[in-house]
């Protein structure tokens, strides 16, 4: 099996900032705030880890408007193009209005280290968008859509970006984005979770995986799909027994790491850091004038 060639260059936000002061997912309480010396610590552990496996993380600083930065999956989709073509990263366009001031420092931090900016929506105008519902796998940018990301944005990404989007309709509450509930490991292998779509959508991911590590409502909810894999280590907040059983028969190491502050906010390692390095032609293979697949409604 071929290692997946992207997942050695992330961009993370320092967590200076970082605590709960609204709802917007099933995890938060602004009653249980994160204690952020704890919060501190589990953060330079993660980027220490990740440099200890040999990738880079670049550190943007938060913004103190932004308490949620820290999950910097968020910020934007961001894809090379090792044609010799501008790298570009498609800025989110937020569902909740609260995580909109983010953009503000993205777009210029990504734009310093050579990214074209592209936009699907903006102010509240135009399709939302968020990257963590975003990821390449096959022959397709594979998007969950419904709770954070819009159905009409599939096609606003497929056109900007020229590659076939595959999306899956999201429909558990707490996993509102793809990255709580689908993890690639490597070229024929990902973790899901059926229980976070629609039945339609949990049939048409599993049927792109070749050799899927299927985990259930309840595995799901211990954060072990919203991990990071770095060559054959899988990164992860959270690894039951079953699961770590399969990842090692199928020659992965694992290293746990604690995140249970940014647990309280509702993301781990996977929404605390944003892979630079996927790459259009190699990762994601370019459709001209881009393509919408979307299963069924049921």
């Amino acid at each position: 099996m071929a290692e997946l060639a992207w997942g050695r260059w992330y961009a993370a936000v320092e967590p200076t900032a970082y605590r709960i002061d609204y709802v917007i997912n099933p995890f938060m309480d602004p009653a249980d705030q994160p204690d952020p010396t704890r919060a501190r610590d589990q953060w330079d552990a993660m980027v220490a880890t990740l440099r200890a496996l040999g990738a880079r993380v670049d550190v943007l600083p938060q913004r103190a408007d932004s308490p949620d930065m820290v999950y910097a999956m968020n910020l934007g989709l961001a894809l090379s193009r090792p044609d010799g073509a501008a790298d570009r990263v498609v800025l989110s366009h937020m569902r909740y209005t609260e995580r909109r001031a983010e953009r503000r420092s993205a777009g210029p931090w990504f734009a310093d280290r050579g990214f074209a900016l592209r936009r699907v929506g903006a102010d509240g105008v135009g399709p939302c968008f968020e990257a963590g519902d975003a990821f390449a796998w096959g022959d397709a940018l594979v998007v969950g859509y419904g709770p954070r990301t819009d159905e009409l944005g599939l096609k606003a990404l497929a056109t900007e970006l020229g590659v076939r989007v595959r999306g899956v309709r999201i429909t558990h509450p707490a996993m509102y984005h793809l990255d709580l509930a689908f993890c690639p490991l490597d070229d024929r292998r990902a973790i899901v979770c059926p229980a976070a779509f629609d039945d339609a959508s949990a049939q048409e991911l599993l049927a792109l995986v070749p050799e899927p590590l299927v985990i259930d409502e309840t595995e799901a909810l211990t954060f072990c799909a919203n991990s990071v894999v770095v060559g054959r280590t899988v990164v992860m907040p959270a690894c039951p027994p079953r699961v770590r059983a399969q990842l090692e028969a199928w020659g992965f190491d694992v290293v746990l790491l604690d995140l249970g502050e940014f647990h309280k906010g509702g993301g781990s390692v996977r929404c605390l850091t944003n892979p630079l390095d996927v790459a259009i032609g190699r990762d994601l293979p370019a459709a001209a004038g881009g393509e919408v697949v979307v299963p069924p409604l049921q």
